[in-house]
């Protein structure tokens, strides 16, 4: 007998070293297969020793019993997200040899409706990032916020790369930083203007970088690396402060920044190696907003 679990823990293990997958990701596979196996264990053959599910009594049944239990409490993309963990899953184990066929293959995810993602106008962006400015004056923190959004929307990198970058990724000379981005990939991300002068003036603040520049870039109270959570809170209280009448993510500026790009004629090809994008049809999704801003402009414009 295979046991499930065991597998799992496998699987899971491979993710992280061989495919050197982030924590993160590893955990979303965590969370979904664990579901899974859970359901199962009232629905398949169980090990005697163990208590376990043995993977190879699970077929295409248990699988699409599973997504129909699914449709009474999840989202479409929850649920095709899961399926697409339980694919990978057992693409491994055939893989490995531990099962012959896969058995969520010829199940079929449900259709996800695609959304244009939020985006900021240029007003809205410099507003946002303005902010922190303005407020200045109410301590160190607010020049580190200063710094912290003007890099997001200057860069595009995603609010995981930025907290972990540390303070020697950084060149304020060339206003370049080297980027660590999904699957342990490097990059190299850019800097504006403004967001070189906010770097320069929140690490003259600090004070406190060693030599090396071996310490977080952002830091947080205690000198320890700033979350992911409290750069989303930051986001969210500026842009509430600035009155824009959006609720902005971090990911929002991201968006931002490649469409914003694109607006003003540069190709995809390039907003593709910025953003660190794997595919291409990924980064096509901002040709769609640019697109529909420009059918907005001209129905508003256009007197028929």
């Amino acid at each position: 007998m295979a046991d499930i679990s065991v597998s799992i823990d496998e699987f899971l293990k491979y993710l992280a070293v061989e495919r050197n997958a982030s924590p993160r990701t590893v955990e979303s596979y965590r969370r979904d297969l664990g579901q899974f196996r859970d359901f199962l264990s009232g629905a398949v053959e169980r090990g005697p020793e163990r208590g376990g599910v043995d993977i190879s009594a699970v077929d295409g049944d248990a699988v699409s019993a599973f997504a129909r239990m699914l449709h009474r409490t999840c989202k479409r993309s929850s649920i095709a997200r899961k399926l697409s963990s339980i694919r990978s899953f057992f693409r491994f184990l055939v893989k490995r040899g531990y099962i012959k066929a896969n058995p969520a293959a010829l199940v079929s995810s449900p259709k996800v409706e695609k959304v244009l993602p939020p985006v900021l106008t240029v007003e809205e962006a410099v507003d946002l990032a303005e902010c922190p400015k303005a407020l200045a004056g109410k301590g160190p923190a607010a020049v580190r916020d200063l710094a912290v959004i003007e890099v997001l929307y200057s860069s595009g990198i995603r609010v995981s790369e930025l907290v972990g970058l540390d303070v020697r990724d950084v060149d304020l000379d060339s206003g370049r930083m080297k980027v660590f981005g999904k699957g342990g990939r490097e990059r190299v991300a850019y800097l504006g203007s403004h967001a070189v002068e906010a770097l320069k003036n929140y690490l003259a603040a600090r004070g406190d970088i060693p030599p090396d520049g071996a310490a977080p870039l952002f830091a947080g109270r205690g000198g320890g690396r700033l979350s992911q959570r409290t750069v989303q809170r930051m986001v969210r209280t500026y842009a509430s402060v600035s009155g824009i009448d959006k609720r902005p993510t971090p990911h929002t500026l991201r968006h931002s920044f490649a469409t914003h790009l694109l607006d003003s004629g540069v190709d995809l090809r390039t907003i593709q190696e910025m953003l660190g994008h794997k595919n291409l049809s990924t980064t096509q999704r901002y040709t769609r907003v640019s697109i529909e801003r420009l059918i907005e402009a001209y129905d508003a414009a256009h007197p028929r």
